[in-house]
């Protein structure tokens, strides 16, 4: 179990899995820069995690911004949408007949991901949803604002395997304030961090090399 302070942000799961480097910027370095995808992600967001937006549709109830924590996982962070649904294998919630499953919904401003990224979030929102509610939570859904549509996310032992296991990484890494050396692919040319990652000099020559050729140019 780890202490409070020592919890980790929940999101920070989905910037590990697409790049390590870009978490150890933002969470260790606590760097961070702005681009037209991070700005309008953003905005896309305001509408799910506004938590005066609670809705009741007969059978279906839907919570936004709704916050969540793991002892055992050290993270803490915000689910977009908690949806409940009446079930017989659901639990109980206050003031509401019956019993009722939850389902979280992440929201992503662009389109299904290649990698699991988004996948392996959202699992890690049920995992704490499940240490908080003490009850199972098999499944979810990822809504795409490009596609508006969504992806219904299993949350098998393979995916809450990988959660785990990365979030050891990231709490031993958070530790030693440890950022691993970057490696160039596709995605950096999106990232908004490439001007302070400089994953083109990087891939030129060791930042040794260019440090010490800048000292004997200033000698």
């Amino acid at each position: 179990m780890y202490r409070e302070e020592d919890f980790l942000q929940l999101s920070g799961l989905q910037h590990f899995a697409f790049c390590r480097r870009q978490w150890a910027l933002i969470h260790i370095e606590k760097q961070w820069s702005e681009n037209y995808r991070t700005m309008d992600g953003q905005i896309f967001h305001e509408r799910a995690h506004n938590r005066e937006l609670e809705e009741s549709r007969g059978n279906l109830l839907i919570f936004r911004g709704v916050s969540v924590f793991s002892a055992e996982l050290g993270i803490s962070g915000q689910c977009d949408v908690v949806e409940y649904r009446r079930c017989a294998t659901g639990i109980p919630l206050d003031g509401r007949e019956g019993l009722w499953q939850p389902f979280p919904v992440e929201y992503k401003r662009g389109e299904p991901k290649e990698n699991a990224a988004d996948a392996l979030q959202l699992c890690a929102q049920a995992m704490c949803l499940e240490a908080m509610l003490c009850c199972p939570v098999p499944e979810g859904a990822l809504f795409y604002g490009e596609t508006r549509r969504r992806v219904r996310v299993v949350f098998t032992e393979e995916l809450r395997c990988r959660v785990k296991e990365m979030l050891a990484q990231m709490h031993e890494w958070y530790s030693r304030g440890h950022t691993p050396k970057v490696k160039p692919t596709k995605s950096c040319n999106a990232c908004s961090l490439k001007d302070l990652c400089l994953p083109k000099l990087m891939k030129q020559r060791p930042v040794t090399a260019y440090l010490k050729a800048a000292m004997e140019e200033d000698l």
